[in-house]
């Protein structure tokens, strides 16, 4: 959800190709992925256009978005380097509960700050 939505954002279209190419899937794992989307009601293609989401894949977009940040934001701050956070966040994002991230907010809303 999150790459289409970047896809569109930065090209105006998520084609299928893109979007194995940047999840290092194949073309087919990437059709059905789309496939099993547009069932869900997230997402719709065009014919000889590419993927675009729906409003309530949009909406999952961003929620996903939202919680990778999350995500990234608490390891940066426990003082994981930025790009092991990324890396690190894509696989804990999936398994996270949700009130582990409520736990990450509230971390992240009481800390210390910094005072660089």
């Amino acid at each position: 959800m999150e790459l289409i939505d970047d896809l569109l954002a930065t090209g105006g279209e998520a084609r299928a190709t893109d979007i194995a190419r940047r999840l290092g899937v194949s073309h087919a794992t990437a059709i059905n992925t789309i496939g099993r989307l547009k069932l869900a009601g997230l997402a719709h293609s065009k014919p000889y256009r590419g993927i675009f989401l729906t409003e309530a894949g949009q909406a999952l977009a961003q929620t996903v978005r939202a919680r990778h940040r999350l995500v990234v934001d608490v390891l940066v701050a426990i003082g994981v380097p930025q790009d092991v956070a990324e890396t690190d966040a894509e696989g804990i994002e999936h398994h996270v509960s949700e009130p582990a991230l409520k736990a990450f907010e509230e971390f992240l809303r009481n800390r210390p700050r910094d005072p660089r």
